[in-house]
């Protein structure tokens, strides 16, 4: 892992199934600072529980940010384990924070969409890049003549 490069094309052992979060926030009004950095500031708490408890099912993730909107790609072993987490103490904490700065204020928002991918039904590829995304989460793998295309990576019958 980290940010050593793998020259050629990689794909992972995608046979597991795995519960696909994306979070993020967005600023509706860069002028609100004091609106919104809080609820900026309660994502690393939660991220460095994840990190340093395996038990909880969290497997890795992906972030990115934009100009008003930032967005977050969670692994999870399973969606019973993401909504435990959802109801952990240091979540609802969180949640309960949210909402109590966010009554009556619209100067950000949050948004989450959960997908259950059953195992066999998605398929990578990954050229001149460190491990990312489910390469980091999977067996990373050098492309065969067998997964040589997304078609044979998904097993799709010509």
């Amino acid at each position: 892992m980290g940010s050593k490069v793998y020259p050629g094309r990689y794909t992972v052992e995608g046979e597991k199934s795995i519960t696909v979060f994306i979070i993020g926030m967005r600023i509706n009004k860069w002028w609100a600072i004091h609106k919104w950095f809080p609820v900026f500031l309660a994502m690393p708490r939660m991220i460095r529980e994840l990190y340093t408890n395996d038990d909880l099912g969290f497997l890795s993730l992906e972030s990115f940010y934009g100009f008003r909107t930032t967005l977050m790609v969670q692994y999870w072993r399973s969606e019973e384990q993401l909504l435990n987490y959802a109801k952990a103490p240091t979540h609802l904490k969180a949640w309960k924070d949210f909402n109590r700065k966010t009554k009556g204020n619209d100067s950000v928002g949050i948004y989450h969409e959960t997908y259950n991918v059953i195992g066999g039904n998605y398929e990578t590829i990954y050229a001149n890049m460190p491990q990312y995304g489910l390469g980091k989460v999977f067996n990373h793998v050098p492309i065969t003549p067998s997964t040589n295309s997304a078609a044979k990576r998904l097993k799709v019958k010509s």
